[in-house]
């Protein structure tokens, strides 16, 4: 077992300055004209993919990191370099998650690599929980996945949102409901291959940040897939169904739907991303009060901003360490007694949001203005505290964990 450590080794230290040189010389001189846009980056994600950063190998060795360091690492290198690139080219990996979770080990090399293409042909893949009247509450959801055993196929019907790549992605992996009466626990998760008939993208959503990034929703009419596209197939769906239709009777304990299981598995990975946006409009805040003049003197002389700078330092060294912590807990095999993995998510997140607005202030009227990065920096930071769980679920699951009390 792998000892905590604050301390990268020499092949993290190496793949961490070759990220951050990737996000600095390709990422940021490209970050404006994209959020302008509101387009998929689909160059930057070829240039990614060419020097094998967008990749599935790459993600697989981070994953693998017995330290459990090699992916927080990764994201805050790259939404460093800038958040809205950044989730166009980590984005599929949630996909790839939610089938490396739940998958068998054939549903795994069928369709991961399927997801990222290669260096000449670059595919993105999405993972389509969220509806429209289910975000955080999955057990509303709509979506109905039902057998057809003539022809050993799923008919999926109903309208997913806030998809990443929605619409866009070679690979769907779609959350739907299988048995109604059981809530949340009669969800399962289907691979929907690319050009499947049903399959359209609606709305695609104009927003405040991370506008690099495509968001839609994924419209299901009469979806048609294999059965062999069930995540984990059909026996194991039965067994999983079965016990908790058992477990229900007798008022036993919950089973998590492989939905959950997903964002379980990423949230420290969205705490990274977090701490990444931070700790970039620190930089510029910080070299902002350094060359910037005021009555004579660089305006970090003045305690307001100084302490202003020193704070935002210590909440984002916090935000890291709780993300190392709760990623190297869940490599492993420590449970998360006391919810480690929310924690680092919320604290990662509202530390995000702090630290952008207090690097807008610090810049002033020049903050407020896209000449200058931190604007936007700000405006992606929003995200945090609402995508993947927002705060105020981390907290319930948080508050429920230290309580073991059905908290509402």
């Amino acid at each position: 077992m792998a000892e905590f450590t604050m301390e990268l080794n020499d092949e993290q230290r190496e793949v961490r300055d070759w990220i951050h040189g990737f996000a600095a010389d390709v990422m940021r001189p490209a970050a404006a004209e994209w959020d302008e846009r509101e387009e998929t980056p689909w160059p930057v994600i070829q240039e990614a993919a060419k020097i094998g950063l967008y990749s599935l190998d790459f993600y697989a060795q981070q994953f693998f990191d017995p330290t459990g360091l090699g992916i927080p690492m990764a994201m805050e290198e790259l939404f460093w370099g800038d958040a809205g690139i950044a989730l166009s080219i980590v984005g599929t990996g949630l996909a790839a998650v939610g089938v490396l979770a739940n998958g068998t080990e054939e549903q795994i090399g069928t369709w991961v690599p399927q997801m990222y293409g290669d260096a000449d042909d670059v595919k993105v893949a999405a993972f389509c929980s969220s509806e429209p009247d289910a975000g955080s509450d999955v057990a509303s959801m709509r979506t109905r996945a039902v057998y057809d055993a003539a022809k050993d196929e799923w008919v999926l019907n109903g309208t997913k949102t806030w998809a990443t790549n929605g619409g866009i992605a070679n690979v769907h992996v779609v959350v739907a409901v299988v048995d109604p009466e059981l809530g949340s626990k009669g969800h399962a998760s289907f691979i929907v291959p690319p050009n499947t008939p049903g399959l359209s993208q609606g709305q695609k959503f104009k927003k405040h940040g991370i506008r690099a990034s495509h968001t839609a929703e994924v419209v299901l009419e009469n979806v048609r897939v294999p059965g062999h596209c069930l995540l984990g197939g059909k026996e194991k769906l039965d067994e999983r169904l079965a016990r908790a239709r058992e477990k229900a009777k007798a008022g036993g304990e919950r089973v998590k739907n492989a939905a959950m299981a997903t964002f379980e598995a990423s949230r420290p990975a969205v705490g990274a991303m977090a701490v990444g946006t931070a700790r970039a409009a620190y930089e510029e805040a910080l070299e902002y009060a350094r060359t910037r003049e005021q009555f004579g003197r660089p305006i970090i002389d003045n305690q307001g901003i100084a302490f202003q700078l020193a704070d935002m330092r210590t909440q984002i060294d916090a935000a890291r360490l709780l993300v190392w912590r709760a990623s190297w807990m869940a490599v492993t095999g420590k449970p998360f007694t006391s919810a480690e993995g929310s924690m680092s998510k919320l604290f990662a997140s509202e530390v995000a949001k702090k630290v952008t607005a207090q690097a807008v202030q610090i810049l002033g009227g020049n903050g407020f203005t896209r000449e200058y990065p931190v604007e936007r920096m700000h405006r992606d930071a929003a995200i945090y505290t609402i995508f993947e769980g927002t705060s105020e679920i981390q907290r319930l699951v948080i508050a429920r964990t230290l309580s073991g009390m059905p908290i509402r």
